[in-house]
């Protein structure tokens, strides 16, 4: 076998390995690249009582009626102002997410220039907590359809319905 072919073969099994958190080393490889390393973030594996949030969701509007966490307020990116979160309270967790968690992410900060005292990013956003199981709703009810933002990310999501 050919030192290319070996390579090949390489780079494949590489693109479809798991981590333990279930997500493929490319996708983390992303995540990485699009976070801050100083903001923190909460795994979905690491949620047990999503009430204990105050759950955001800062994708645009038609994403969101697409689904969204359960009691996700919709507060937007492009479209985002303080005044969707004044009646928040500033120092209860808030938990903010998108479809991978870079839009989440740059909300997030701008809350805690606010005097938001514990702001969280979803890690993976919406497609890694779709991907470990977790239910997404749409008009109160679950659903199995999620927003990818484009087709290009629906790639990521391998679980659940893509809608793009």
């Amino acid at each position: 076998m050919s030192l290319f072919r070996i390579l090949l073969l390489f780079f494949f099994l590489y693109l479809g390995s798991e981590s333990s958190y279930g997500q493929s080393l490319p996708y983390q490889t992303l995540l990485k690249g699009l976070y801050d390393s100083s903001f923190p973030v909460v795994k979905p594996a690491q949620i047990t009582n999503l009430a204990y949030y105050q759950v955001l969701d800062a994708r645009e509007k038609k994403e969101h009626e697409v689904s969204h966490l359960q009691d996700a307020t919709w507060v937007g990116h492009e479209t985002f102002t303080l005044n969707s979160v004044a009646k928040l309270d500033k120092n209860k967790p808030v938990l903010i997410y998108c479809t991978v968690g870079a839009r989440s992410e740059e909300i997030g900060k701008k809350l805690q220039k606010a005097g938001f005292k514990n702001v969280y990013n979803l890690y993976g956003g919406i497609v890694h907590w779709v991907n470990e199981g977790r239910p997404v709703f749409a008009k109160g009810k679950p659903t199995q359809k999620v927003h990818t933002y484009s087709k290009p990310w629906s790639v990521w999501l391998t679980k659940g319905e893509k809608v793009y």
